[in-house]
Order: C-alpha cells, then sequence, then structure tokens
C-alpha cells in the first residue's frame, strides 16, 4: 500500500528469520508479559509503543513466541482495551487531521492537498477492509467535516 501511488518498483529490505522459540536470555513468562501489556495498555500507550517498549527495557524480543502466537492487539482487546478504531486507521486520521489543519492556511499548496486526497482514499480502503473484518461497523462512513470529532 506504501507504494501504491509512487512509480517505484519492488520490495527492498530485509525479512525476520524463522524462529520458533524465544530466546533463552528473554523474558519467558506468560503471564509476567500480558501483565506489562495489559499495564502499558491502560496507561494510554498504542501497541507499537508497546511492543518497543517490551523489547527495549523489558528484554522481549517478539511477544508472538512468548505468548503462543498471540498478538499484543488480541491481549488488549480481550482485557477491553483500545479505542474505536483500529490504530492503523487511528494514525491515518490523525494525519488527515494534520493535513486539514495545513491546508486551512495554506491554500495554494496542492502538493498537501493531493497528499490529503491520497490519505482520504487509504482511509476508505481501509474502512471497507475493517467492515468486510466485522472490527468496524458496517454503516460507518468517512466523513471530513466530523472527522476531529472522532480523533480527539
Amino acid at each position: 500500500m506504501a507504494r501504491l501511488y509512487s512509480s517505484n518498483r519492488g520490495k527492498s529490505g530485509s525479512s525476520k528469520p524463522f524462529v520458533d522459540t524465544a530466546p533463552e536470555w528473554s523474558n519467558n513468562d506468560a503471564s509476567a508479559v500480558t501483565s506489562l501489556i495489559v499495564e502499558l495498555g491502560k496507561s494510554g500507550k498504542s501497541s507499537a509503543e508497546i511492543g518497543t517498549i517490551l523489547r527495549d527495557q523489558h528484554a522481549i524480543p517478539d511477544v508472538r513466541l512468548v505468548l503462543d502466537g498471540k498478538r499484543i492487539t488480541a491481549v488488549l482487546s480481550e482485557n477491553d482495551i483500545g479505542g474505536a478504531y483500529p490504530e492503523d486507521m487511528m494514525n491515518l486520521m490523525r494525519k488527515a487531521v494534520s493535513l486539514i489543519n495545513h491546508l486551512g492556511s495554506n491554500r495554494k499548496d496542492h502538493h498537501n492537498n493531493r497528499a490529503l486526497h491520497l490519505t482520504e482514499a487509504k482511509i476508505r480502503r481501509m474502512a471497507r477492509y475493517y467492515q468486510s473484518e466485522g472490527r468496524l461497523a458496517a454503516d460507518w462512513k468517512y466523513k471530513r467535516d466530523q472527522l476531529r470529532l472522532m480523533v480527539e
């Protein structure tokens, strides 16, 4: 999705090596990791921030290896922590709000006007996906004038 509107070709970069068990030096206590995730989620951290904190401060390189394939968002949803919208969609909506604010004072900025159109297209595409998955209401529509209320 990142290269949808650019002329770049191919997928460059490294991939994670296949590992099916957590390293010996890592924290392998599943209940402690779950309680850490719940505690960080209640303090308002996103799942990406929680993963970074677990990796850097608690020596947990991959949560799925410790929790038998369960992701951070699955643990948060089991404990009823999280917002009404998925995290990636909320990040796109925040980006759209900042672009709308910028275009309010810079009306002739055509590059960011196009960036706003592309961001809104991504939001609509993502909304279709999440509606089909059942994580978003079937009658949900993207409305630019109500976007600030959804983000705050």
